[in-house]
């Protein structure tokens, strides 16, 4: 369809009917979720592969290795457990049962670890291999690790149990219990060990961690380290190789999977938290760009972001993401910064006075259509596209809205006094001031939206104290409240509670006041600053004036 689009477009222009070009169009389910949509046959055909996959595993096992007599017998179990952790995975995960895409992340890792269990036992039996090196060289952690870090730590522990419990069918009756228990504390383990990775460094440490834990559960349970045979050289070079192999399977697999994450982020439109911090890296060309264009615009971000941030660490959300998406939120005004007053200098002419207030409202609302048309231009992730939609919601630019209402106030007295016609009366429609919308559909970008607003009301504070702080924020939150900006977000009360108590202990912090100089300490201060050298009258050393002044009594500032 690609292609025929392009053709279509090509005939056109050559009519001159087109300009040959196409709009970008934002697609916020990422490469494999736009392939695979979220069409529920979709999800049942994922579903029927995986069963059919993993009941291939388990009856091409070896007739001495299987728990199971004959063949239909192994295919029956499997298909049971497969459709066991499909309801699960449906009454316990819906939101991630519901996206194709992250369907078949979540399923096809745990396929793939199935598979490496498989192909690691039967090679170790085709080679004659010491028996303890088929437990010392699966890698327990790579798929918990990869859906802990990508889905959150319930896909990790899904994983985790999932592949502990059916791996045991593809392992000898001899080796089940122990393959069993190995797995459910080495994938239990990673899952804690990645709850919030914001280096890779974390990763490798978890893997690491995760060897160790292998190699002292095969101690425990007497696979290696026979204490009869531990002075015997060659028992001890293979006992050493055992534990090498532990260790070494742990990091690898840690190595692996640090490699796959961009990757996959990118094939299934998910970000890390080591994303995040990379993408809050002030020197992005948009950013660099804002610094230069619209300093105003960049300080109210950078505020933003202080206050995003830290109320998202009280209530347990994604502070790097609220952070990066605060950086980002308001690029679309880099088209025209000097239509928004951060941006406009003393002495320096309004742009909006020309204009009715309806065309000023369509040119501030038109910042968040330039942005994502930016970001889409400059690759950013999703999520901050998501931000840019959503941070104003569909709200109403107010006082433009007002100033459309006094003006029509002004032009009806004109009409009762018959100085014009009642034809000739402005029509103000609601949808011309307000934002296209959508509302906040997140935490992130809930939080995000009230920053924005509270950071913009407090700069019209006239002398600050915490009692007008606190007013401000209480009356911002209500009235995004009462207009059901935050409807569509996963806010709860007790989450707006401790959100306005960030917010206003930030502000508190920010807009403190300081003491004034006084006209001598000011002229102590120009003196120091000088760096003169003066003769102290009674010891009569030289000494710098700012020495001086520091031992003048002077009040704290």
């Amino acid at each position: 369809m690609g292609y025929w689009d392009a053709f279509k477009r090509w005939r056109l222009a050559q009519r001159g009917l087109s300009s040959g070009k196409k709009r970008r169009v934002y697609d916020s389910d990422g490469r494999i979720g736009a392939l695979l949509g979220n069409a529920r046959w979709a999800g049942w055909l994922l579903s029927f592969f995986f069963v059919i996959g993993f009941a291939t595993l388990v009856s091409s096992q070896h007739p001495c290795d299987s728990w199971f007599h004959q063949d239909w017998q192994a295919t029956f179990s499997a298909a049971t457990i497969s459709f066991t952790a499909l309801l699960m995975l449906q009454t316990n995960h819906r939101e991630m049962f519901s996206k194709n895409g992250i369907l078949l992340l979540l399923l096809g890792g745990v396929l793939l670890q199935l598979t490496l269990v498989r192909m690691i036992s039967l090679w170790v039996d085709v080679n004659e291999v010491r028996g303890q090196y088929k437990l010392l060289l699966i890698p327990f952690a790579l798929a918990p690790m990869v859906h802990s870090v990508l889905l959150g730590r319930r896909a990790g522990t899904f994983s985790a149990v999932f592949v502990s419990v059916a791996g045991t069918m593809l392992m000898p009756a001899d080796e089940a219990l122990v393959y069993l228990t190995m797995s459910l504390v080495c994938g239990g383990a990673v899952v804690m060990l990645t709850q919030r990775v914001r280096k890779r460094l974390q990763l490798l440490r978890a893997g690491t961690y995760t060897g160790a834990l292998a190699l002292i559960l095969a101690v425990l349970f007497g696979e290696i380290l026979d204490i009869e045979q531990i002075g015997q050289q060659s028992t001890m070079l293979a006992e050493g190789a055992m534990i090498l192999t532990a260790f070494g399977i742990g990091f690898i697999t840690a190595l692996i999977v640090s490699g796959l994450l961009p990757m996959l982020e990118g094939m299934f439109s998910l970000t890390t938290d080591i994303s995040w911090l990379e993408l809050g890296d002030l020197n992005h060309p948009l950013l660099k760009q804002m610094q230069l264009e619209a300093p105003g615009t960049f300080h109210h971000s950078l505020v933003v972001a202080s206050l995003a941030e830290s109320a998202a660490e009280t209530i347990g959300a994604n502070a790097a993401l609220c952070r990066a998406c605060a950086y980002f939120h308001d690029v679309g005004k880099l088209k025209k910064p000097e239509y928004f007053i951060e941006n406009q200098s003393d002495g320096m002419d309004n742009p909006h006075d020309p204009l009715t207030p309806t065309m000023s409202a369509l040119v501030i609302i038109a910042h968040v259509k330039d942005g994502v048309d930016m970001a889409m231009k400059h690759n950013l992730n999703p999520r901050i596209i998501d931000a840019i939609l959503e941070h104003h919601g569909d709200s109403m630019v107010f006082y433009f809205y007002r100033k459309a209402q006094e003006q029509k106030v002004i032009e009806s007295d004109k009409v009762g006094k018959g100085l014009e016609n009642m034809e000739d009366l402005p029509q103000i429609d609601d949808k011309n001031f307000r934002y296209p919308g959508p509302r906040p559909r997140s935490k992130e970008t809930g939080i995000l939206s009230l920053a924005d607003a509270i950071e913009s009301a407090s700069r019209t504070l006239k002398k600050p104290n915490p009692i007008k702080i606190r007013g401000l924020v209480d009356d911002i939150v209500k009235s995004r409240w009462v207009d059901g900006q935050l409807d569509d977000c996963s806010l709860t009360m007790r989450d707006l509670t401790r959100i306005r108590e960030s917010f206003a202990a930030t502000l508190r912090s920010m807009m403190h006041n300081r003491i004034s100089y006084t006209k001598a300490e000011e002229s102590e201060d120009r003196k120091a600053a000088s760096g003169k050298l003066v003769v102290d009258t009674k010891t009569g050393s030289e000494s710098s004036v700012g020495r001086v002044a520091m031992t003048a009594n002077r009040k704290p500032v």
